[in-house]
């Protein structure tokens, strides 16, 4: 059992409830941040990222600002697992696949696919649901686009 598969493996759920939107965002930022730290630059990275998906294309900037104080206080007052099980569980089946998608772009952005970064895709990937045959078209395709 794996690091990721204990923490979200978890049955910790959260008292507060996520619309698809924040639920989707929850699993971008988790994977941008998988490793604890958040940029500034992988902060924006995300906000445009998800400003060109049509789940968020009505969000404006205050609103994408207020979606991640809300998810950022789940965070602080509920912890990680409470709030990967909260998200998991507000998204459909298509959206945990185009968020382990957007997931596996950003963390596989910067060109070097190193064994942390497997495993946590794989984690997530088993998380999420996603099955093997859908995860393994997503991370040839992503890294098909990363070449150019």
């Amino acid at each position: 059992m794996g690091l990721f598969d204990a923490v979200l493996g978890s049955e910790s759920q959260t008292q507060t409830a996520l619309n698809p939107e924040e639920a989707f965002a929850v699993i971008i930022l988790m994977a941008t941040a998988s490793d604890g730290y958040l940029s500034v630059e992988q902060a924006n990275s995300i906000i445009s990222v998800l400003s060109r998906l049509e789940l968020f294309k009505s969000y404006t900037h205050e609103m994408m600002n207020r979606l991640f104080e809300k998810i950022l206080g789940i965070l602080q007052g509920e912890g990680f697992n409470a709030l990967f099980n909260a998200a998991k569980d507000s998204l459909s089946q298509d959206l945990r696949e185009a968020a382990f998608a957007v997931a596996t772009d950003l963390v596989l952005a910067e060109g070097i696919v190193d064994q942390e970064d497997k495993n946590f895709l794989n984690d997530l990937c088993q998380a999420l649901g996603v099955s093997r045959e859908i995860a393994i078209q997503i991370v040839e395709v992503i890294l098909i686009k990363n070449r150019g």
